[in-house]
Order: structure tokens, then C-alpha cells, then sequence
């Protein structure tokens, strides 16, 4: 295989090019099926592979689930926090990572509605679970700072990640179900509300 130019010998799809297929092929049915609602040959077939292909990458079922999940939370991180400043004011600052939140879900629906869905599952693995942590460390992070400036509400910080987490969920499933139409203002005065509800009168 050409490596440089890209080209595959025979016409094949390179190895990695196969992973990628399973990835994408599980991360959509996963999506609109669940965990439990999808099989493996359901995914070979979506990906156009073998079922024994699929093994060759992953273990079992729960391992490709959990792949799917560290690979849409890496995306995830990278479209919040790449050359993020944090060191603007916490309104500022609130109000950007609202936006690249929403920006993410509304770019890629499909990944945003399979995160979604995975808060907290039993089938997360050890490795998953921390690869999580360590997205959100730095948004904790941030939210205990701002509390500690006196402006925020008397909440344990997780309770208003949570807020403003369920809001932002909510807005973009009821989008997705046709209840709203959402535009770029519309979200953003979503944001300024999310940030009055979490400050203190």
C-alpha cells in the first residue's frame, strides 16, 4: 500500500480504515438502538464487514461500546476545550463553553444523542470512566472558581453542572423531535439564562 498517497493495493480498505467503519457503524446504531438493543451482526453488517471481523478489533460487545464512548468523548473535548481561554471572566468564559457545547451537539447530532445516553451505565469500563473525569475535571475546575468568587448559588458545583447540562440535553432533543426550532440567538439566550439560574439573586 502507498502509504503517502493514500492509494489501498487490490482495492482493499486499509486496516485501520475497517476499525474506523465499525466505530461509526456502532456509534449510530448505539445511538438509536441503545446498548442493549444492539447486536453484533448488526453493526458488522452496517459497517460492511464480517462479524468476525469485528472480534478481530474488540473483545465483545462491551468493549466496542466503550471504544465508541472514549472516541466521541475525545472529540468532545477537543471541540470544547481547543485554545480555550480560561482565563477570560467567568461570564466570558461560561458563555463560550456553552457555545461550543452547543456547536458540538448540533454538529454532530448523532455522537451528542449517543453521550447522551451514557451517563452512569454499568457497562462503562474502568478506563472509560476516568478518560471522563478527565474531561470534565477542568469544567469542574472552572465552576469551582467562579463559586468561589461569591456569584454563583450555594450549590455543590456537580448539581449546577448538572443544570446546565439537563438544559443544553433538552433544548437539543426537543429539537430533534421537532418540538423547537433552534438558532444560533435562540441558544444563546439560553446560555444567558442558564448562567442567571446558576448565579445568585
Amino acid at each position: 500500500m502507498n502509504v503517502q498517497s493514500g492509494k489501498r493495493g487490490r482495492g482493499r480498505p486499509a486496516q485501520g480504515d475497517k476499525q474506523r467503519r465499525i466505530l461509526d457503524a456502532a456509534l449510530a446504531l448505539f445511538a438509536e438502538r441503545g446498548f442493549h438493543g444492539t447486536a453484533v451482526p448488526l453493526v458488522a453488517e452496517a459497517a460492511g464487514v464480517a462479524t468476525g471481523t469485528i472480534y478481530h478489533y474488540f473483545a465483545n460487545k462491551e468493549a466496542l461500546v466503550n471504544a465508541v464512548f472514549r472516541d466521541a468523548k475525545a472529540r468532545l473535548r477537543v471541540a470544547v476545550y481547543a485554545d480555550l481561554d480560561s482565563t477570560q471572566e467567568p461570564e466570558a468564559l461560561f458563555r463560550e463553553v456553552w457555545r461550543r457545547l452547543a456547536t458540538f451537539a448540533r454538529a454532530d447530532p448523532v455522537r451528542f444523542r449517543f453521550l447522551e445516553l451514557q451517563d452512569h451505565v454499568p457497562y462503562l469500563d474502568a478506563e472509560s470512566r476516568e478518560f471522563e473525569l478527565n474531561v470534565l475535571v477542568p469544567l469542574w475546575l472552572a465552576g469551582r472558581s467562579i463559586a468561589s468568587r461569591g456569584g454563583a448559588r450555594d450549590m455543590p458545583v456537580e448539581a449546577l453542572m448538572a443544570l446546565v447540562w439537563g438544559a443544553l440535553v433538552g433544548l437539543i432533543k426537543a429539537e430533534r423531535l421537532g418540538y423547537i426550532q433552534l438558532d444560533d440567538d435562540t441558544l444563546a439566550r439560553a446560555g444567558e439564562a442558564c448562567w442567571r439560574a446558576t448565579q445568585k439573586s
